[in-house]
């Protein structure tokens, strides 16, 4: 898109994410490369003070909050040739008649899965020393435990279940690698051999599930993934094991986790559930072996600046001719988030 003028821009999101995505310095590096107002952030497309410029935009800014990328959005946007998306997932953004378009669209999924590896790292991390265990019998006991208590705990060795290798599941086995962990790895798109040079060894879900202290779930919320782990499945899982899961609730019968739960003899660390929020009375807010956080491990606070950062990196790409590095294709969404 080189041209003697800088195209035209402009913001479609929830404003309130705007200057954690856009801090000024950030801001300045963006309005250098596309004329976009800052004070004008979309959420209607049939907003009569945005026709104007939506009708001269040749880029969209997305992010948390912008509606549905629809025909009549595209009616309103008849020079549109790019969508960035400052956040993960398109899924629910675009549709078929923006793909019929030709639109290029780009997402900052890469600067999301950083904060997600991260997180999941250090629910590993703790859980292989049962820290959570700990915490709620020294609140009720005060007292130490016995190193009889202790033998089962610890990193060494500990068996460790990537379900998925995602933009998220990558960078966890990169995170993973200084640790003295043993990687196991269900993904039906990687090869052995592509297993081992992400530093994980490949099995099948059934035997991954079998053989893993602690399973973590990195794969999309697609039709073919859809509780995925089942009642069956979950009962795989070894007396005592852990689950995590920061990818989509619906990846595992809701029900059946539960029950497992419930009665002890599986411990959770989810940061994502099904439904989302879960209802008031579900007995997993008060579990001791459930550690239960509102869908937190993304970007959150001053993270979304690294969103912002690979929004601004495309941008200038763009202006300049050159192909995106985050380009979202059509095909690409029948096995992504």
């Amino acid at each position: 898109m080189p041209s003697a003028q800088p195209p035209m821009a402009v913001f479609a999101m929830d404003p309130v994410h705007l200057p954690l995505l856009f801090p000024p310095p950030l801001m300045a590096r963006l309005q250098k490369a596309v004329d976009i107002d800052s004070a004008l952030v979309v959420r209607d497309f049939t907003d009569p003070a945005a026709a104007s410029a939506l009708a001269r935009a040749e880029v969209l800014v997305t992010g948390w909050g912008c509606p549905h990328l629809d025909a009549r959005t595209l009616t309103a946007t008849p020079e549109l040739r790019a969508v960035l998306h400052a956040a993960g997932s398109v899924r629910s953004l675009v549709g078929e008649a923006l793909w019929r378009r030709g639109v290029t669209v780009s997402s900052a999924v890469t600067g999301n899965a950083l904060p997600v590896a991260e997180y999941t790292l250090a629910m590993i991390l703790l859980a292989g020393k049962d820290a959570f265990g700990h915490r709620e019998r020294f609140r009720h006991t005060h007292a130490y435990p016995s190193p009889a208590e202790t033998s089962g705990i610890g990193n060494l060795g500990r068996r460790i279940g990537v379900i998925g290798a995602s933009r998220v599941g990558r960078r966890l086995l990169e995170l993973l690698r200084p640790f003295d962990f043993r990687i196991f790895l269900y993904d039906p798109y990687v090869t052995a051999d592509e297993a081992q040079a992400l530093g994980a060894e490949s099995l099948p879900l059934d035997e991954l599930l079998r053989r893993s202290d602690i399973v973590s779930l990195h794969a999309p919320d697609i039709p073919e993934t859809q509780r995925m782990l089942s009642r069956d499945r979950l009962a795989l899982i070894r007396d005592g094991g852990v689950l995590i899961n920061t990818s989509r609730g619906a990846l595992v019968d809701q029900d059946a986790l539960t029950d497992e739960l419930v009665c002890g003899r599986l411990s959770a660390v989810l940061d994502v559930t099904e439904p989302e929020p879960l209802p008031a009375g579900s007995p997993l807010y008060e579990l001791p072996n459930v550690f239960l956080t509102p869908h937190i491990a993304g970007s959150l606070g001053n993270e979304l600046e690294r969103l912002g950062l690979v929004v601004v990196a495309e941008v200038e790409r763009l202006v300049a001719g050159l192909p995106l590095a985050h380009e979202v294709r059509r095909a690409d969404l029948a096995r992504v988030a």
